[in-house]
């Protein structure tokens, strides 16, 4: 079975992943289950002949020396998928993330309508987390096509590999890959302040020079978004500053308060009323009292409690206001509902309409 038939399977039967291995049958994600897509074992053989069809002769050579090699390419009538791949056990293998052609919205997202009013900001860091797999780069995506669509504003992108395709709308974009058009996220976000950009997105930061550039770019009049895999926003804020030495991180916690936008978060969670998944987000929004939470440590633990206060007021939900804005419009199950709840007690009594003392559901 050749490497295109298999993606067209997967989007045919609306996975979300594909997964080849030597030795076994390939594997297909649907809505976060997996399935085999045929009873017969990948040969050795054959994975490396197809592979070697997605690369070039020097992306060849590069994945057998570095082991890994990531790259984007698209599958005709279907969409475009992200392609990793790497070593197991000694064999070849290939995890490929289905990626749709045409950028959802907010609503066909079930996105909280906060992200409007985050997507209109002018400068600023906003951070979109959670877990492998959990939308992150689809939110990106749909914030970016907003402004597009929205604002005359110029756009650069910096990925790796490129994952969606942007149209010009009412801004323009410039989409930068990683090995492709420049070499690494530092040098392309370094030299991207010289592109004359409103707004910057960085796939994802791994350094604290990158982070650092990164709030520079913010506190110079630039939205920056970009990418953590934390698991929420107080997680987001703390693993920002861990990026740093200590005798660098209250000066780094002066630039974290001062730049920080919003930290959108997010899980999958299993639909009950149709097939798919829809994600609960927690949203946190700078206010001046969540500034204060992080210009000091001791008070870093509140901030939680903030959110689940200020819904009304900023649009911040927590993840389990989310979880049981869902439940109720009968869209996932109890089951599921409090399986993914943050404080299962809270929310098993918010089901009966019983608030909290925290005040968080």
């Amino acid at each position: 079975m050749e490497l295109q038939e298999l993606f067209e399977i997967m989007f045919k039967k609306k996975g979300s992943d594909l997964h080849v291995r030597v030795g076994a049958p390939p594997v297909i994600r649907v809505n976060g289950k997996l399935f085999q897509v045929s009873k017969d074992a990948i040969q050795m053989e054959e994975l490396v002949t197809a592979m070697r069809t997605l690369l070039t002769e020097k992306q060849w050579e590069e994945f057998s020396r570095e082991k890994e090699f990531d790259l984007a390419t698209s599958v005709p009538g279907s969409g475009r998928a992200r392609v990793n791949l790497y070593f197991q056990r000694g064999t070849p293998a290939i995890a490929v993330r289905a990626i749709k052609t045409e950028i959802p919205s907010f609503e066909e997202l079930n996105l909280p309508p906060v992200l409007k009013n985050i997507a209109s900001l002018n400068r600023g860091i906003v951070l979109v987390t959670g877990a492998t797999g959990s939308g992150k780069s689809t939110t990106l995506a749909s914030i970016i096509e907003y402004i597009n669509h929205t604002r005359s504003m110029n756009i650069i992108t910096i990925e790796d590999p490129v994952e969606y395709i942007f149209r010009n709308r009412k801004s323009i974009i410039a989409q930068r890959e990683i090995h492709i058009d420049t070499n690494n996220f530092l040098n392309a976000l370094v030299h991207s302040l010289r592109e004359d950009p409103d707004v910057i997105m960085v796939g994802e930061i791994r350094n604290p020079e990158t982070m650092k550039i990164a709030m520079q770019a913010a506190e110079t009049g630039h939205l920056v978004l970009t990418t953590l895999h934390t698991l929420n926003a107080v997680e987001s804020i703390n693993r920002i500053i861990s990026f740093f030495n200590l005798d660098e991180q209250v000066q780094v916690r002066e630039m974290v308060a001062s730049t920080l936008q919003a930290v959108i978060s997010q899980r999958l969670v299993p639909r009950s009323d149709r097939t798919g998944r829809v994600p609960v987000v927690e949203v946190l929004i700078n206010t001046a009292a969540v500034k204060e939470c992080i210009l000091d440590v001791d008070k870093m633990a509140t901030i939680t409690e903030l959110i689940g206060d200020d819904k009304q007021t900023h649009g911040m939900q927590t993840f389990d206001q989310s979880i049981l804005s869902f439940y109720k419009e009968g869209i996932i199950s109890y089951a599921d509902a409090i399986q993914c709840a943050s404080n299962p007690n809270d929310f098993e009594l918010a089901c009966q309409g019983i608030v909290s003392s925290a005040g968080n559901i």
